[in-house]
């Protein structure tokens, strides 16, 4: 049974990690009435909200200036002024390793540095998303070492998933359902006075367990249905079959169906990442999970099928793709957003220059490209205009991902071949300029 908001008086909250989960969470309970201490190991980040600059497109800068201004937001380095904040909420990465596994550094680096600083009666809320058991496994035993108290008896824990869907109007931090499970029923009371004042609905669950895996859930159902309709667009591109037409007629039954769109492969912070954190626990309790890790190699092969497909269109053309110029568009992971994480872009883009391409990309939302973990040599790239001279000069225009911003029939009227890999094109496309969109 979910919990409404109430307007009660809101405690100091301390929030470690100011990325796209972090400082939009910050900025909800700025709204609340509450005072929030960020905390993140970059410095850059903590100059700028100090500053009241914002660097999420979501989160404006006017409201961030007026909390600063108002001493409602400060941003730190020093775990020290955590003892201040009457809760603590973790908002810090959980990526993979080279092999697949789950990385839980930032977890317990940023663990060990607050464990001295915990108080008693605190809360400590972990947002992010991880593999059922990290809460109790992890999390509690390096604050109760580092801090001398007991977790569920001299401070609160709770586990409570981050859900963010950047670029969706309709949704956003203060709206949309939040699930929390505690380490014991007090601690999970605690949890739900704290969001009671950020966020409209809450969805109590009986332990951080539970918690856990229904994020988990949540990300592993899209990564299925997106692989299934990926493997869909490759069988029938091969049958001559135009899968987007399928899916459209498909969605007109009112049950049983839920359309979900192919791609260039799967991006943002969740849905590439989080279905393997299951994988690897699951092996601690000898269970196997082939249907999930099959979506992930499914998914994981589209950047190559998209190159595959480029290479095919230009030799078509009597054109090598060694040395081509090809035009990336599209930097984000999804339309409509600034950021860039897990991008199948960036495969594509990598792909690309090992098979010595010229690479140059646009993007409405992204200026330059930033620096990425997997990536790093495309950092300080700048996104070039999107003009009918670049168009022109390019030997390919590849559709990553199909922001509003761009003009997809100017793209088409002034490239000389286009990879269509979101079906951008269908609806501005007149029959004169079919033959150079290619679907992938």
């Amino acid at each position: 049974m979910s919990q409404r908001a109430d307007s009660s008086t809101c405690p100091t909250v301390g929030i470690i990690g100011l990325g796209y989960v972090g400082l939009p969470l910050a900025a909800q309970f700025i709204r609340g009435g509450c005072r929030v201490i960020g905390l993140d190991i970059d410095g850059r980040k903590v100059a700028a909200v100090n500053a009241g600059r914002s660097y999420i497109k979501s989160v404006p800068a006017a409201a961030m200036a007026e909390a600063v201004a108002a001493g409602r937001l400060t941003a730190t380095s020093d775990f020290t002024c955590l003892a201040e904040a009457a809760a603590v909420v973790i908002c810090v990465p959980t990526p993979l390793t080279a092999h697949r596994e789950p990385d839980l550094s930032f977890i317990i680096r940023t663990a060990d540095a607050m464990a001295p600083h915990v108080q008693r009666g605190q809360l400590v809320s972990l947002e992010s998303t991880t593999y059922p058991g990290t809460t109790e496994e992890e999390l509690v035993p390096r604050l109760e070492r580092g801090s001398g108290l007991r977790a569920g008896l001299d401070f609160h824990v709770v586990y409570s998933p981050e859900r963010e869907d950047p670029g969706n109007p309709a949704f956003s931090a203060r709206n949309i359902p939040k699930v929390i499970g505690g380490l014991t029923p007090d601690c999970l009371a605690a949890g739900i006075r704290l969001y009671r004042h950020a966020i409209q609905s809450l969805v109590p669950v009986s332990s951080t367990r539970i918690a856990e895996a229904t994020k988990l859930v949540e990300n592993i159902f899209r990564c299925v249905n997106i692989a299934m309709v990926n493997e869909l667009k490759v069988v029938f591109d091969a049958m001559g079959i135009d899968v987007w037409e399928v899916l459209d007629a498909a969605k007109t039954k009112p049950f049983g169906f839920m359309k979900f769109e192919p791609g260039p492969g799967l991006g943002g912070h969740c849905i590439p990442i989080d279905p393997f954190y299951l994988t690897w626990k699951a092996r601690e309790f000898g269970a196997q999970t082939k249907f999930i890790e099959l979506a992930g190699d499914i998914n994981a092969s589209m950047p190559r099928y998209v190159v595959t497909r480029l290479l095919e269109a230009l030799s078509d053309l009597g054109k090598p793709l060694r040395g081509a110029n090809i035009l990336l568009l599209g930097l984000a992971y999804k339309k409509n957003v600034d950021d860039p994480r897990e991008s199948p872009t960036f495969a594509i883009w990598d792909l690309l220059r090992a098979r010595q391409a010229r690479v140059q990309f646009h993007d409405p939302h992204i200026p330059v490209a930033p620096p990425m973990r997997e990536y790093p040599d495309y950092a300080g790239t700048p996104s070039v205009p999107l003009t009918a001279e670049t168009l022109a000069q390019s030997d390919a225009a590849v559709i990553c991902t199909a922001h509003d911003a761009i003009d997809y029939a100017f793209v088409v009227e002034h490239a000389p071949l286009v990879i269509d890999t979101r079906n951008a094109c269908a609806a501005t496309l007149p029959d004169l300029w079919r033959g150079k969109v290619v679907k992938a």
